[in-house]
């Protein structure tokens, strides 16, 4: 237990330039290690919003598992799997400008995605996953190619779990980006019948929903300039977004987020709650 609790120290601290207590290890994360490697489950879907640190988060456990329990994770990212430039630009033309923004539901390849969640069922390997350079807003050249047979999948993404929004809550504005741009409503019905069929199809393919849930919608927008900052610093060669631009990009992510947050707290087979610091403050199993 000493060696584990040590291990997961050292890789937040690598992770966040942060040191969490042995104790803050012990009640916040071993049980959703022990959870997660106790289930018979074998696929685990995790949703959260943006900036939240889900992908830090889930590298973490991962890597945890597959050193002290001896379970190989394939961990996909619903990012990696976003439309190309070129082809969100030919669908913000023929549905909705607001579409050329990466981010709602049917913007992703999908059909992608769930070839390489059956591949991982039918144990084919290898399996080819695709990268998304997000500092080039764009598909990457590169991919990752996973050749040994994993025992576990997680998929994690912004809008992993989410249900179609209803009506009375997807026709009220929430932000001047969707007052202004989208008085009709067509950008809205759009992802939301993503929601409703391709991705509910998606997500159905998995036995646990893990929701990261932040602590209040205004987080989001600090979380997302902050990693703004951190993507310039790896490359200073790429344009940063401003803080104005970084305030109507989360407003794209806005309407679903704050729909989740409603939603998904019994839904979700574990909800774990995030405060501004990014420290977990509490854990629901449901």
């Amino acid at each position: 237990m000493s060696a584990l609790i040590n291990y997961i120290q050292k890789e937040i601290h690598i992770t966040y330039n942060k040191k969490f207590s042995k104790k803050y290890i012990e009640d916040k994360l071993l049980p959703i290690i022990n959870y997660i490697c106790s289930s018979k489950s074998k696929k685990f879907l995790f949703g959260g919003s943006q900036g939240i640190g889900k992908s830090s988060f889930i590298n973490i456990i991962s890597k945890t598992i597959e050193k002290f329990y001896n379970k190989k994770v394939l961990l996909l990212s619903l990012d990696n799997y976003y439309l190309s430039k070129k082809q969100r630009l030919l669908l913000s033309e023929k549905t909705h400008h607001l579409l050329m923004t990466r981010g709602v539901p049917g913007t992703h390849d999908i059909v992608k995605l769930i070839k390489n969640i059956n591949k991982f069922n039918q144990e084919k390997y290898p399996i080819t996953i695709p990268l998304f350079d997000k500092l080039i807003d764009d598909k990457s050249k590169s991919k990752k190619t996973i050749n040994t047979k994993c025992d576990i999948l997680f998929l994690e993404g912004w809008c992993c779990g989410s249900s179609e929004i209803p009506k009375k809550f997807l026709y009220r504005n929430v932000n001047y980006l969707e007052k202004i741009n989208d008085p009709n409503n067509q950008w809205r019905n759009f992802y939301n019948n993503k929601l409703k069929v391709e991705y509910k199809t998606l997500f159905k393919l998995f036995d646990e929903l893990i929701f990261l849930k932040t602590s209040s919608f205004n987080n989001v927008y600090k979380w997302r300039l902050k990693q703004e900052k951190n993507n310039q610093s790896k490359n200073k060669k790429s344009k940063r977004m401003s803080a104005k631009e970084i305030k109507v990009f989360v407003q794209h992510y806005e309407k679903i987020t704050k729909w989740m947050m409603k939603d998904l707290n019994k839904k979700a087979q574990i909800v774990i709650k995030f405060e501004k610091n990014h420290k977990i403050s509490s854990i629901n199993f449901n």
